[in-house]
């Protein structure tokens, strides 16, 4: 349940964004909540973290576009769910080959900031010569041009993504 300020910052963003964006953030929103995560301001974007693990699942916010105008966005986290669309395939592709320095630590033992077995919660990529490529699970990933058409997907992303954080992180098996 969300509190009165939550409310209100929820509200204050979804006042600034267009007549066919905001129902689809709205959704989202109202997702998230659902299940525990509960939006924190943070800077100047709005965050999404549950009480019992304290790891991001969402952000969303505004951002300056080409033309100068801001536009919104939102990011998922969704490294631990698998079978997804190809557009999620290529945004998990676009991060790790715009953040290689964001490689997955966790392969080599070098990192002890999420649980689970490594593979279970990482985004991977295998290039075109058979080459496997990796990011940190830890990374909320911003879903382009986002549409009523994805609300199904990015529930669903939530759902696994939250069964896993609360099976691995808290020690609750739950199913959503």
């Amino acid at each position: 349940m969300r509190t009165k300020k939550q409310d209100e910052l929820i509200n204050t963003f979804l006042d600034g964004i267009n007549d066919d964006l905001r129902p689809i953030y709205y959704e989202i929103v109202n997702c998230l909540s659902k299940n525990g995560y509960n939006p924190q301001k943070e800077r100047s974007n709005i965050s999404f973290k549950h009480d019992l693990h304290n790891k991001q699942m969402a952000k969303m916010g505004m951002k300056k576009g080409k033309n100068k105008q801001e536009n919104p966005f939102f990011a998922l986290r969704f490294s631990a769910c698998n079978g997804y669309s190809h557009k999620f395939e290529e945004i998990v592709s676009s991060a790790i080959i715009k953040y290689p320095t964001r490689a997955s630590r966790c392969i080599g033992g070098n990192c002890n900031f999420c649980a689970g077995e490594p593979d279970s919660h990482i985004y991977s990529f295998v290039l075109p010569d058979g080459e496997k490529k990796t990011h940190c699970g830890a990374y909320v990933l911003e879903i382009p041009d986002i549409c009523k058409e994805d609300l199904d997907e990015i529930t669903e992303l939530i759902r696994e993504e939250h069964i896993y954080l609360m099976k691995n992180q808290v020690g609750i098996e739950t199913n959503f």
